[in-house]
């Protein structure tokens, strides 16, 4: 079975991979469309994608991406603990450093840290935290530091400048598992914490109380809802879309009513999937 994930080695979404499919292989991507692109050719089996951040919020991306272009299942999902490390090659620690590459999200979540330390380096971003250690692995002639995990550090080989430079220690992202094909099997390994569907509800027009009704549908059936967040329907300025979570699995009853409610009063409703989520152990803080 083969499994694509956000690139090069050494990501967070590989770590998140690892803990969902150590046995099998996995393929790296340099985006995450070109990811979830490569499970609709067939070239892969299954994507994993980060799709929230607990500082950052929704990966915005993923979402799009997966509401506008690829309609893939979501069959499975994984929270995994971040811990960031300023890394700089070996021939640099020494040296001051005047550029930090990462990804967008990964420079947000160390806001403090940069202002404080590295007020006056430039910042560059790049595709994700791994492309970023890579760059710095292939530039040593260059005053650079990259953004990224102790995986990114033992892959390419650098040196933690300064450890866990994270703004928040709680810090963790959320992926996704994608596939057409695939049943998630239920794992006994990492900690399996949480059952979710999750649903895009279209509303009909803007009209007073047109969320209200949505949400009753859910609430005198004792729905538990753990997310609801609007996107834009790129039709026009002010047309949203909703996307809900709901705590449980699809059962034969609750969640079908619920539907069928919605779609009583006009709303257009897709299921995005019933899955099982698990959590990876958090690593140790220092990097070994």
């Amino acid at each position: 079975m083969k499994i694509s994930y956000l690139g090069p080695k050494g990501t967070f979404t590989e770590m998140a991979a690892r803990g969902l499919f150590n046995e099998q292989e996995l393929v790296p991507y340099q985006t995450i469309p070109s990811c979830m692109d490569a499970v609709a050719a067939g070239e892969v089996d299954a994507a994993i994608v980060p799709i929230e951040n607990a500082i950052e919020g929704s990966v915005n991306m993923t979402l799009d991406y997966l509401i506008h272009k690829q309609r893939l299942p979501i069959i499975g999902g994984v929270t995994v603990p971040i811990a960031q490390h300023l890394l700089v090659h070996p021939e640099n620690r020494r040296q001051p450093i005047e550029k930090i590459v990462s990804h967008p999200h990964a420079i947000a979540q160390c806001h403090d840290f940069l202002q404080a330390e590295l007020n006056g380096a430039e910042w560059e971003y790049m595709n994700s935290t791994g492309a970023a250690a890579e760059f710095v692995a292939n530039h040593p002639e260059q005053k650079i530091a990259a953004i990224a995990n102790e995986l990114a550090a033992e892959e390419y080989k650098l040196v933690p400048l300064h450890e866990n430079i994270h703004d928040y220690s709680h810090n963790r992202t959320s992926f996704v598992v994608l596939s057409r094909t695939l049943d998630m099997p239920h794992l006994q390994e990492p900690e399996h914490i949480a059952d979710k569907t999750s649903l895009m509800v279209t509303l009909p027009s803007d009209f007073s109380g047109a969320l209200h009704q949505v949400l009753s549908a859910f609430a005198w059936r004792k729905l538990n809802l753990t997310k609801i967040e609007s996107r834009p329907t790129k039709t026009g300025l002010g047309n949203y879309f909703f996307l809900i979570d709901i705590d449980g699995l699809a059962d034969d009853v609750l969640i079908p009513g619920a539907v069928s409610e919605l779609e009583a009063l006009g709303c257009g409703v897709d299921i995005l999937g019933s899955y099982s989520c698990y959590q990876l152990v958090p690593q140790a803080e220092k990097i070994r």
